[in-house]
């Protein structure tokens, strides 16, 4: 059985490297960045998982290096752009509980994506949703390799708003590239500031309402708003009569959760 479902995934991955969603592969602009060396070791090679990956990802480097770009894409004006600089990044697959995590820093980085994960994703023999899900795990991770951090507040484990924009970036990032499946994924009310899908859907609404390039001028407030907060943020880029919890309320009320 195994046999039949990988020749399966085999013939899905054919279109795997550059998809149309990828405006980073219609903007040349990024296609010989540097991302970093990709460094790709699978630790679980026995598994179904791992197999499933490969099928589906028989370059895991190229497809890496693919995602990465989308990813700076999104977050990022231009290569000039003061960018977090990655040498070295780490991606390995592992027979691991959980889902996927990023670690390390100052350039070396490391992700790992759990070979079980995978397995689950492939339940039902569902080839679409492992890659959809793949994809989409990859947004995310590649976001923190990359991405701005505030500054002024603390750090990742201290402060809720540092958090929270680290995260609610990751997923906004997702989001802006495929990597949800719309309102379906979206949570329903919470705050601004509660991270993860609430943040990101937030930030990808301002961005498709507001300002199409508010991803990128958010994310570059780490670097001009300090110390950083989310008021201050959306009063950079909007102007000094913004308010965050009044579009955050705009934004709740346009997408059904608070009713007029």
């Amino acid at each position: 059985m195994i046999k039949h479902l990988l020749a399966a995934l085999l013939l899905f991955a054919g279109t795997d490297v550059c998809n149309a969603q990828h405006s980073c592969c219609k903007n040349n602009v990024w296609k010989n960045y540097f991302v970093g060396d990709i460094i790709f070791n699978d630790k679980a090679p026995q598994t179904e998982g791992s197999k499933i990956y490969k099928a589906l990802i028989p370059n895991p480097k190229e497809y890496i290096a693919t995602q990465a770009r989308a990813v700076l894409n999104t977050l990022y004006f231009s290569p000039a752009d003061s960018i977090v600089p990655v040498r070295h990044l780490y991606y390995n697959l592992e027979d691991i509980d959980g889902i996927s995590a990023k670690g390390g820093g100052n350039g070396e980085i490391s992700i790992f994506y759990s070979t079980r994960h995978v397995e689950k994703s492939f339940a039902n023999n569902d080839t679409a949703k492992v890659d959809f899900e793949t994809r989409g795990v990859l947004y995310h991770e590649l976001t923190h390799a990359y991405q701005l951090e505030p500054q002024g507040i603390g750090d990742y484990g201290s402060n809720k708003t540092f958090w929270a924009f680290i995260e609610g970036m990751a997923d906004a990032v997702r989001l802006a590239n495929g990597g949800f499946h719309g309102e379906a994924d979206r949570p329903k009310g919470g705050n601004y500031d509660d991270g993860y899908r609430t943040t990101g859907y937030f930030l990808v609404w301002v961005k498709d309402n507001k300002d199409a390039d508010f991803l990128r001028k958010f994310n570059r407030t780490a670097l001009e708003v300090i110390p950083w907060s989310f008021e201050g943020a959306f009063k950079k880029i909007f102007g000094d009569d913004c308010n965050v919890a009044d579009m955050w309320k705009e934004y709740q009320t346009a997408v059904g959760d608070i009713k007029e």
